[in-house]
């Protein structure tokens, strides 16, 4: 980030690998989305993703609403396959 940057307020996205329990910064940024809502989550913030989805959540009830998206889908792929 350059001075102009921090002047400004720019931040940049991060790219991020999660893994259990934790996260690997990929390209260093200030910030990831949340998956479902768009929201940004600093990166001191970031508590809850999804290691299979590979996606961030801005909070645990987001987290959960979407783990069981991605499961009522699993669901419905393996009863039409």
């Amino acid at each position: 980030m350059n001075r102009i940057e921090k002047f400004f307020g720019l931040r940049n996205e991060a790219k991020i690998r999660y893994l259990d329990g934790e996260f690997e910064v990929l390209s260093p940024g200030d910030f990831v989305r949340c998956a479902v809502t768009g929201q940004p989550i600093t990166l001191p913030d970031l508590r809850y993703w999804s290691v299979d989805a590979q996606e961030a959540y801005a909070s645990a009830e987001i987290s959960v609403q979407r783990y069981l998206e991605l499961k009522a889908n699993e669901n419905n792929d393996a009863q039409s396959g």
